[in-house]
């Protein structure tokens, strides 16, 4: 039994075209719609020193109390490095006691796990028609 010669279907350049558009948006939209809606923001815990607290004004700025750059854990060359970039010890006390949480979502990891071994099944699924008729016209 001889198969068909498999010929693949044309598709003219404004379709080509749209494609690439269309690609190119989800791409764009897979990469930035988490930041727009705010799921991927970067996690940052306080953590303030032994010693140091704040009462927070009405203008949502810091009053600071016990705050020095030794409890801040900055010896007087990172003190240095502070000050040449600007920083008071109550504007880097904002940033050095918010450091980043690099606690691992498990459930996000399987669950993209899960969503991309789908994927690659589905384009399996999909696409075997297709692959055994080039198959069956190349080696049979």
């Amino acid at each position: 039994m001889k198969a068909s010669v498999y010929v693949p279907p044309k598709q003219s350049i404004a379709g080509q075209l749209f494609d690439v558009a269309f690609l190119l948006a989800l791409v764009f939209a897979a990469l930035f719609l988490p930041i727009w809606l705010g799921i991927a923001v970067p996690s940052r815990v306080e953590k303030l020193p032994a010693g140091v607290s704040y009462t927070l004004k009405a203008d949502k700025t810091k009053d600071w109390k016990g705050l020095s750059w030794e409890k801040l854990g900055q010896n007087p060359t990172m003190q240095a490095q502070w000050v040449k970039l600007g920083y008071t010890k109550e504007s880097a006390a904002d940033i050095i006691t918010q450091p980043f949480d690099y606690t691992i979502d498990f459930e996000g990891v399987l669950l993209t796990a899960v969503v991309i071994f789908g994927y690659y099944l589905f384009l399996l699924k999909m696409s075997g028609k297709e692959y055994k008729q080039v198959i069956a016209e190349k080696f049979d």
